[in-house]
């Protein structure tokens, strides 16, 4: 088992600026991999390349809000002109705002939706498009959730386990789309439980982050590893759903 087939290919990687995103960079670069990082905070990844200037795989930063169809349209379009066809995409790029569904802020469940379920679909389509051009045998890697199978009980995430309800239903829908199309292309979601990042601070605040990050949890290392190991896997095999909780704990 091994990515080898994949050194020197693109792997497009969003909300690569921080945690699970930042992570598979590094990993990806270092097995020699060309990666595209995706997020606003561009600068963030210029600086990770920066630092990994001397791997064997190479990163680049392109700006996009997941929020704006035409910011990841352009993006991927760059991508492909600039780099070559896509052969990996990891749609990592997702949010949690604090909302709730009784009396909740529209604007907030309209910022989950775009992100976690539209800018998924839209990268997807156009990975799609560029795999599907050059006949690649790519692969697609939608980070999902626990909650995207079992709902959580916590104030203020209401609307998150819906998106991530969503992300399991593409992710199959997508596959038999795929299949129906004959195309040589893997799609894979992958659920982790609790991970240490950046996340629990933007949804919760810093002082209850620190809090919520002291407990046992997953390190963003271990779900880049697990992005590995799919990657790793043979041309005839397809990881359909990988679920990642640390041990001896539920999620």
């Amino acid at each position: 088992m091994s990515v080898d087939r994949f050194v020197g290919k693109v792997a497009v990687i969003t909300g690569a600026s921080a945690g699970i995103g930042k992570a598979t960079a590094v990993a990806l670069v270092k097995k020699g991999l060309i990666v595209a990082g995706l997020a606003r905070r561009v600068e963030r990844i210029e600086e990770l390349a920066k630092q990994l200037k001397n791997e064997k795989g190479k990163l680049y930063g392109f700006k996009a809000d997941m929020t704006k169809e035409d910011e990841i349209i352009s993006a991927f379009k760059k991508i492909t002109e600039t780099l070559g066809p896509i052969h990996i995409l990891i749609n990592n790029a997702g949010v949690a705002p604090l909302t709730s569904l009784i009396d909740g802020d529209i604007s907030k469940w309209r910022q989950i939706l775009d992100t976690n379920v539209l800018a998924l679909s839209i990268g997807t389509r156009e990975a799609i498009a560029s795999m599907k051009a050059s006949n690649i045998k790519g692969h697609i890697i939608n980070i999902n959730s626990v909650a995207g199978h079992d709902p959580m009980d916590i104030p203020g995430i209401s609307v998150y386990p819906a998106s991530k309800y969503a992300v399991t239903a593409l992710t199959e829908s997508f596959r038999k789309e795929i299949n129906r199309n004959k195309l040589p292309i893997k799609i894979t979601s992958i659920s982790p439980g609790y991970v240490k990042s950046e996340m629990a601070e933007a949804a919760f605040g810093p002082e209850a982050a620190k809090g919520i990050n002291s407990r046992p949890g997953l390190e963003t290392e271990d779900i880049a590893d697990n992005i590995v190991y799919v990657l790793s896997t043979p041309e005839h095999v397809n990881i359909k759903e990988l679920t990642v909780v640390i041990q001896g704990q539920e999620a």
